[in-house]
């Protein structure tokens, strides 16, 4: 493996997609890392813990020491053959600690030993952490951003895919960003991971395109568990809208499609002979988080048509029973929430169509 040397070109990192190995502990990594990483840690979670105390007891030294002492022989060899095989996957690729000090260099030393030249990120996650906030309030405040807005189920995200440039929130969110948006997985991001991964989708934009227009789905503050940055959240309030208008019919058909068909088959992939208990949990669980909204009376009624219409589908493979059940919520749920949200951004919209007429705008927009 060809030597290099140590990095600080953040920039550089980001725009080249350029794989990581993050030598944190792991319960920092799950508070936020960054995209192309993976967690290969130096210390896990008690050992981190234990040093920690040290430093601060008896101080740096110390608590070397005490890492030495730790290292025993099957735990280097465990760490050797982690490490080793992600340097040998990702020659280019860089590792990084908190603030690339000492527990990058000494996974650096013990990868020497084994004759692996691996160079570390200076500055490591902090410094990292710190370029990726300072260069999304610049691309809040410079690119020119463009927000899909349009009723439940209209098919904003659909459309989104269909533009050239674009950042998909839900999808860095794992999330579809409504009472049924969860993943069958149920798995999202922390709030630092989705923050950092929009900040580098807009830093490629910005970097690639920058005059170009970048579009971005209307979204909450919330999109499931993931809390949008306020800098985020203000820039989507005052944004430009492009008002995506289909029928309810073809709603319905569109929601039934992305909630009920595309689903099912990645639940019963994931769990096989408990995928009708566990889609049902899904369908029937995310209504009864409306529950108090849709009162009571429309909630058991709702409650039975989709009970009725999942034992329909499972017999018959055809999601049909659940169109009426959908027109209801977003008639009667979706829409006045939705009206009420948009009641003060009326003089936002400069576009308004169907999903073919709102390409064809968007299309001259980038000419």
């Amino acid at each position: 493996m060809t030597t290099r040397p140590d990095i600080d070109d953040y920039l550089s990192l980001f725009l080249n997609n350029t794989p990581m190995m993050d030598v944190r502990a792991p319960v920092e990594a799950k508070r936020g890392s960054f995209p192309n990483t993976v967690n290969r840690p130096l210390l896990d979670d008690e050992q981190r813990k234990l040093i920690g105390i040290c430093y601060k007891q008896k101080g740096e030294s110390e608590a070397i020491q005490l890492g030495l002492n730790l290292a025993t022989t099957d735990i280097r060899e465990q760490r050797y053959k982690v490490w080793s095989e992600f340097c040998h996957q990702n020659p280019e690729g860089y590792l990084f600690c908190f603030r690339g000090g000492l527990r990058s260099r000494t996974t650096q030393q013990w990868l020497n030993e084994l004759g692996i030249h691996y160079p570390l990120v200076t500055g490591g996650y902090k410094a990292m952490r710190r370029f990726l906030l300072d260069e999304l309030e610049i691309s809040l405040n410079t690119l020119n951003i463009i927000n899909i807005t349009g009723p439940t189920g209209s098919g904003k995200t659909r459309l989104l895919k269909m533009l050239k440039h674009h950042v998909d929130f839900e999808g860095l969110a794992n999330h579809r960003g409504s009472a049924f948006g969860r993943s069958p997985t149920d798995t999202q991001p922390s709030n630092i991971d989705w923050e950092n991964a929009v900040s580098v989708a807009m830093l490629k934009h910005r970097h690639t395109y920058p005059k170009e227009v970048l579009f971005i789905e209307d979204e909450s503050k919330l999109i499931g568990r993931v809390c949008m940055a306020q800098n985020v959240e203000k820039m989507c309030k005052r944004a430009p809208l492009v008002m995506l208008e289909e029928t309810m019919k073809t709603r319905v058909t569109m929601t039934r499609e992305d909630y009920i068909d595309t689903l099912w088959p990645e639940y019963l992939s994931l769990y096989s002979e408990q995928a009708e208990e566990k889609f049902s949990a899904y369908v029937l669980g995310a209504l009864s988080r409306i529950k108090k909204r849709l009162g009571g009376l429309r909630f058991s009624q709702l409650n039975q048509d989709f009970e009725f219409a999942l034992k329909e589908f499972y017999q018959n493979k055809s999601s049909d029973g659940f169109s009426n059940g959908i027109e209801i919520l977003l008639r009667d749920y979706y829409d006045p929430m939705y009206q009420y949200q948009r009641a003060n951004r009326e003089d936002k919209i400069i576009f308004r169509g169907n999903r073919d007429e709102v390409i064809d705008w968007a299309k001259q927009q980038n000419l």
